[in-house]
């Protein structure tokens, strides 16, 4: 598995619409591509202007065969949604997860 771990520094009062869009807009994008697993989305409770989006891919090869295309029509409407100066993605990182059998 690996993991796409995305971190926004959001307007506070923003925070719950920031959620509810991502999960409409971005979530329902992303979750018919084959290998898309899941999304979390993580708050830190004493950092409020702080979200980080954990999504969940079977593959790399997966992720990145989602089209640039869909990417950047997501993104300019959840950019419409939100408006461009609530949220600025300040992070990003890639995880490979390991499991080992006991």
């Amino acid at each position: 598995m690996v993991i796409e771990w995305l971190k926004f520094k959001i307007d506070p009062e923003s925070r719950e619409t920031f959620i509810e869009k991502d999960n409409q807009i971005w979530t329902a994008a992303l979750a018919p591509y084959p290998g898309f697993l899941g999304k979390e989305v993580w708050i830190n409770p004493h950092i409020p202007d702080e979200i980080v989006l954990v999504i969940h891919w079977e593959t790399r090869q997966q992720w990145s065969a989602v089209p640039n295309s869909v990417l950047e029509e997501t993104e300019r409407q959840f950019r419409e949604e939100m408006g461009k100066d609530q949220y600025q993605l300040v992070e990003t990182k890639e995880y490979q997860v390991r499991k080992f059998i006991n």
